[in-house]
């Protein structure tokens, strides 16, 4: 999981995986879409691949990437005990707001 939230932690690649969220890209499509030279976008690809957020085939020349979206599953439930902490503290306020109209009634 470590890997992931590293690979997570940059904001070009939370964009590549935005990117990859809706359709597969090739390279040269994903370079065109961040503000850093190609060189850069490599490494980035490089880092998601390796910590199994994006997976790669060749189609001629072109290497298509695509999300690999199970690799999330673990962070997504080590994120689920903070959702449940949110969600209480959201029920909570939804109450202190319903008692304020009634309130002002």
């Amino acid at each position: 999981m470590d890997a992931v939230l590293q690979a997570l932690a940059d904001p070009s690649r939370r964009t590549v995986l935005e990117i990859l969220r809706d359709h597969q890209a090739s390279a040269g499509e994903l370079a065109e879409a961040l503000p850093i030279a190609r060189p850069g976008v490599s490494r980035h690809l490089r880092v998601l691949r390796e910590a199994g957020l994006v997976e790669v085939r060749s189609e001629g020349q072109r290497r298509i990437y695509s999300l690999r979206a199970d690799a999330l599953v673990e962070v997504d439930e080590w994120l689920e005990d903070y959702r449940a902490l949110w969600q209480h503290r959201l029920d909570a306020l939804h109450t202190e707001i319903a008692r304020g109209k009634k309130a002002r009634r």
